[in-house]
């Protein structure tokens, strides 16, 4: 069976999960290690603690990955003062690479937020606040011999993928024209000579941070030698990617019911929550720490919203024009473990990947 290196690894996650998609605060991506160690096992956890580590260690694990990334902020030495310090040490000295997948994870319509809504059950879901400005269109022109060959390949690369369809695109035929100089070596016409040739546009989208990968094939797979493209920054939304979700459940609950649904399905000691007198039928939800999203929770008209680190005077903005259910930042987050050792297993064969058996969470309940 041939063995698998790290960043093969890392590379299948970041196609889940790209790391363009982090917020400009994060640290994703291997924070230790080095990405061409072959594979023993993996250890799938929600923090990197000093607990988790040893478990690593006794497990035959030589890469974690993580939900949240050990480290958040530049390091400027390594003395074993903190946690974090004695973790960095550690691992480097049991060969032990540390991955994180964090607003990434988060932001990807099949992430974080997913999860939650599938062990609510909810239907007819989509992102809560699309991000915007994260797309390019690419308008390029060919012979129409190569119109297949060029959109196979721009397909292939992510190009043309909106919403629940891809392969789309827009071709319009014209008439292209041009003189090659001396010099040139022209795949159709004559050197000196002006030359018109019946061609078709192809116009397609793609994510911003597929740029160089998409005009690199483009280049590679078009005729001619000089490739005539144009790109354009687009303000629409990618509906794909965003914060928070927002779904339906099946059938509308009470309160009382609701609330000893969430209870129920995301495994919950206790919830705190807002007045609210009307039935819960749609339901908003981020993962972590989502107040942020209170505001667009009330635009999408949720009648729920289900997150993590409200503050006291946070839970004063839902004015009943909605239920906030703070269940906990670990707690919302909690099932990220499954999601992501689902996608490991599902994809590699090779090793075990394996859940920790350490809750990492720093809050506890006396009940």
């Amino acid at each position: 069976m041939e063995m698998v290196n790290i960043k093969q690894v890392t590379a299948f996650l970041e196609e889940k999960a790209p790391l363009a998609w982090q917020e400009n605060y994060d640290n994703c991506g291997l924070l230790i290690g080095n990405s061409q160690e072959l594979i023993s096992n993996i250890l799938v956890c929600l923090d990197v603690t000093e607990a988790v580590l040893e478990e690593a260690i006794q497990k035959n694990c030589n890469l974690i990955v993580a939900h949240h990334p050990l480290i958040f902020s530049g390091i400027k030495k390594i003395t074993g003062s903190n946690f974090v310090e004695r973790i960095i040490v550690k691992a480097i000295k049991h060969n032990i690479a540390i991955y994180a997948i964090h607003t990434n994870l988060d932001n990807v319509s099949e992430g974080v937020n997913a999860k939650i809504a599938e062990k609510l059950n909810l239907v007819n879901t989509r992102i809560l606040v699309p991000k915007q400005g994260t797309l390019y269109k690419l308008s390029t022109y060919c012979p129409h011999a190569s119109v297949e060959k060029i959109s196979d390949a721009l397909f292939a690369n992510g190009a043309g993928h909106i919403g629940n369809y891809d392969r789309c695109s827009f071709q319009t035929t014209g008439t292209g024209s041009y003189r090659a100089l001396e010099g040139a070596n022209p795949t159709i016409g004559t050197v000196n000579r002006q030359h018109f040739e019946p061609e078709t546009k192809i116009e397609v989208v793609f994510p911003i941070y597929l740029k160089n990968q998409i005009i690199k094939i483009l280049k590679e797979v078009h005729p001619y030698e000089e490739v005539a493209y144009e790109l354009f920054e687009l303000k629409n939304d990618l509906l794909n990617v965003g914060a928070g979700c927002v779904g339906e459940l099946k059938k509308p609950m009470s309160v009382d019911a609701f609330l000893a649904y969430i209870k129920d399905k995301m495994q919950l000691d206790c919830v705190r929550y807002t007045t609210f007198n009307k039935p819960i039928k749609t339901v908003a939800v981020c993962g972590g720490s989502g107040s942020f999203l209170l505001a667009d929770a009330i635009k999408n008209k949720a009648d729920a919203f289900i997150t993590g680190d409200f503050k006291y005077h946070e839970f004063f903005n839902a004015e009943n024009q909605l239920l906030i259910a703070d269940i906990g930042h670990y707690e919302s987050e909690k099932f990220t473990i499954e999601l992501i050792s689902k996608w490991l297993s599902e994809k590699f064969a090779n090793f075990a990947v394996i859940f920790t058996e350490t809750n990492t969470n720093p809050v506890k309940y006396y009940i």
